[in-house]
C-alpha cells in the first residue's frame, strides 16, 4: 500500500495530456481484454460528457453576459478578424475536400437507410432555422444547449447591465469565477470519462464495419490532417508572422483530444475556455468567440459535407466542373456553419449538397447511413478538428492583435 500511493500521487501530479494518454490506452487494453467488463465502462464517459454538456449552457451565458457587463468603453475583442478566420477556414476545408475527391475519388456500395430523420430542404430553410435560433426562449435554449440563442441573450444582458452598477456588475463577476471552478473540476475528470468512452467504443465497434469503407475513411481523415497540419497553420502564420505549430500541436494535443473522445462541440467548449485561459488571452474575446465557433467554425463539417456528396457523385458517374466544385464549397461551407445544430450534425447536410447535382434523395439519404457507419471514426475527427480550430484561430487574432499594439509608432517626416 505504501509502494502504491508514491505512484498513484505521482500520477496524479502529472499533465493532464499524459493522463488521458494513459486513459485511452487503458481504454483499449479492456476492451481487448475483457469487452463485457469495457462495454460497462462507458458509464464513466457518458457521466464526464453529460457533466460537460450540462455546464457548457451556463457557462457561455454567464461568461458572455459577465464580460460584456464589465467591459470598458474602448476595449478591442478582435471578434471580427476571429470570425473573418471561422469563415474562411470553414470555406477552405471545403475546397481541400473536393481537391482530395477529385485525386483519390470515392465510390460507394451504397446500403439501405433506415434513418427516420429528415433533412433540410434547401438553404433558406438552414438559415430559417439560424434565425429562429437567434430568438430562441433563453430558459429553452440553455434547457437545449441552443448555443446561437445563449450567445444572444447573454449579449443582449450584457449590453443592458453594461450601465449598471458596480454591485449588480460584480454579482456576473463572482457567478463567472464559481461556474469557472466547476468546469475545473469536471475536466479534472477527464481521464477517467474518456478512459470509459475508449474501452466502451472498442468493445462496442471495433473495427471491422469499417473496414469495408477504408477508402473513404482515408480521404476524409486525410482531408481533416491536411488542415490542421497544413491549411490551419498558413492562416496562423499570415496572422501572426510566427511558427505556427507549437500553437497547432498544443491545441491538438489539450482540445483535440478530447474533442475526439467526446465527439461534442458543446461539451468541448469548458476544455477550450480553460485552454484559452491557460494561453493568457483576453476573457472579453474568448468567452465569445470559443461558444461562437462551436456553432459556425465548421471545417471538418465542410469536409464530410463534400467528400460524401462527392463520393455520390462519383458512383452514379456524373461529371463535375471546376465551377460546379466551387459551388459545392459555398454550399458546404454555408450549410455547415448555419445547421451545426440540426440533429444528425453535418450527415443531414449532405440530401441538400446531392441537390446540386441531381442526385435522388432516396440515394442521398443512403449516403447519410453511410455516414452513420462510419460516424464512430468520422464524426470524433471532425469534432477534432472543429473544437481544436476554435482555440488556434482566437489566439492566432488575439496574438496579432497585441502584436500591432505594441509596434512603434512611426512617424513620417
Amino acid at each position: 500500500m505504501n509502494q502504491s500511493q508514491p505512484f498513484l500521487f505521482r500520477l496524479a501530479n502529472t499533465s493532464l495530456v499524459l493522463q488521458i494518454v494513459i486513459g485511452i490506452i487503458a481504454g483499449i487494453l479492456f476492451a481487448i481484454t475483457v469487452p463485457d467488463i469495457a462495454i460497462s465502462l462507458g458509464l464513466f464517459g457518458q457521466l464526464f460528457v453529460s457533466a460537460l454538456k450540462a455546464v457548457a449552457p451556463i457557462l457561455v451565458f454567464v461568461l458572455v453576459a459577465s464580460s460584456i457587463a464589465n467591459q470598458k468603453s474602448g476595449s478591442h475583442t478582435n471578434m471580427k478578424p476571429i470570425v473573418s478566420l471561422y469563415l474562411a477556414g470553414t470555406f477552405a476545408a471545403a475546397l481541400t475536400a473536393v481537391a482530395m475527391s477529385f485525386m483519390f475519388p470515392t465510390t460507394l456500395t451504397l446500403v439501405t437507410s433506415n434513418t427516420a430523420i429528415t433533412p433540410p430542404e434547401g438553404i433558406t430553410e438552414v438559415l430559417h432555422t439560424l434565425l429562429f435560433k437567434i430568438i430562441d426562449n433563453p430558459i429553452n435554449a440553455l434547457m437545449t444547449g441552443n448555443f446561437i440563442g445563449i450567445l444572444g441573450w447573454a449579449v443582449a444582458l450584457g449590453l443592458v447591465l453594461n450601465k449598471a452598477s458596480t454591485a449588480t456588475k460584480q454579482i456576473f463577476v463572482d457567478l463567472s469565477d464559481g461556474i469557472s471552478t466547476i468546469v475545473t473540476v469536471v475536466i479534472r475528470f477527464a481521464p477517467i470519462g474518456i478512459f470509459g468512452l475508449v474501452a466502451n467504443t472498442f468493445a462496442e465497434t471495433g473495427f471491422s464495419a469499417l473496414l469495408g469503407y477504408s477508402h473513404l475513411l482515408l480521404v476524409l481523415l486525410s482531408s481533416m490532417l491536411i488542415m490542421a497540419l497544413i491549411v490551419n497553420p498558413i492562416f496562423v502564420f499570415a496572422k501572426t508572422k510566427r511558427n505556427p505549430y507549437p500553437l497547432v500541436f498544443k491545441c491538438l494535443r489539450e482540445s483535440g483530444v478530447t474533442a475526439f473522445f467526446t465527439r461534442s462541440s458543446a461539451a468541448n467548449i469548458p476544455v477550450n475556455m480553460d485552454l484559452c485561459k491557460r494561453l493568457d488571452l483576453h476573457e472579453d474575446t474568448y468567452s465569445v468567440s470559443i461558444p461562437l465557433g462551436a456553432t459556425i467554425n465548421m471545417g471538418g463539417a465542410a469536409i464530410t459535407i463534400t467528400v460524401l456528396t462527392l463520393a455520390a457523385v462519383h458512383t452514379l458517374g456524373i461529371q463535375v466542373d471546376i465551377a460546379t466544385a466551387v459551388l459545392l464549397s459555398i454550399v458546404a461551407a454555408v450549410s455547415a456553419c448555419g445547421a451545426s445544430g440540426v440533429a444528425g450534425g453535418s450527415l443531414l447536410l449532405i440530401p441538400l449538397a446531392c441537390s446540386l447535382f441531381g442526385v435522388p434523395n432516396e440515394i442521398a439519404m443512403q449516403v447519410v447511413a453511410v455516414g452513420f457507419i462510419i460516424g464512430v471514426i468520422q464524426d470524433s475527427a471532425e469534432t477534432a478538428l472543429n473544437s481544436s480550430t476554435d482555440v488556434i484561430f482566437t489566439t492566432a487574432a488575439c496574438k496579432a492583435a497585441e502584436e500591432d499594439q505594441t509596434l512603434p509608432l512611426v512617424v513620417k517626416v
